[in-house]
């Protein structure tokens, strides 16, 4: 069985594919390629009033990668999970190594809602999400896009297509597209961590 080190992850992703295991016990990783492929345009990404009502409320803080393992953990932690321990601790490898990252959201010393994924070039690979009050992943993926648009990301990749994700402007494209995109993206420079801490939700949310 091939270890899934830190380096095939990034030699994967840099193909187009990318990993899931069948639960959370199973020792069998499976690489994927969809013949769809979900993307969400940056320039689509919907804010509703509903969501904008809750971007502008003062009851959360935002972090980046302030605790990347727990947010990971966390995304895990449900009845059923692709995340089993050897991708869990492969992304904590990432991490370590700067391509991966985690947007958390906190209510004090809680982390309420979170997103993790990958960076290479200008793609952000978004791996997973989730939510531990009312819109905590959609307030994470919010501040991601936000993240993404200033750092001059041009593709970010949702692996699938959910109604959740397509309420918030998600697509679908073909495998021939996604690779043309990826490949784009590849060869610019992007960074996670350009947009400055001043920023406020009021001034990224409040005319969207």
């Amino acid at each position: 069985m091939t270890e899934l080190s830190a380096e095939l992850l990034l030699r994967a992703y840099a193909t187009g594919v990318f990993p899931m295991a069948q639960d959370r016990e199973s020792e069998v990783v499976h690489w994927i390629d969809p013949h769809q492929r979900g993307v969400i345009p940056l320039e689509r990404f919907h804010v509703s009033r509903s969501l904008k009502k809750v971007l502008l409320r003062a009851d959360y803080t935002v972090h980046l990668n302030r605790d990347f393992h727990r947010c990971v953990a966390a995304c895990a932690d449900r009845d059923e999970t692709w995340i089993n321990d050897e991708i869990a601790q492969a992304y904590d490898d990432l991490h370590m190594r700067g391509y991966a990252h985690s947007v958390e959201i906190w209510d004090g010393n809680l982390m309420v809602g979170g997103v993790y994924g990958v960076t290479l070039g200008a793609a952000f690979f978004g791996e997973s999400m989730f939510s531990r009050r009312r819109d905590g992943s959609k307030i994470a993926l919010a501040w991601l896009v936000a993240r993404l648009r200033f750092g001059g990301f041009t593709l970010f990749d949702t692996q699938f297509q959910t109604d959740h994700l397509r309420s918030l402007g998600a697509t679908q494209i073909s495998r021939e597209e996604y690779h043309t995109q990826l490949e784009q993206a590849l060869i610019k420079l992007a960074r996670i961590d350009a947009m400055p801490e001043t920023h406020t939700a009021e001034t990224l949310f409040k005319g969207s």
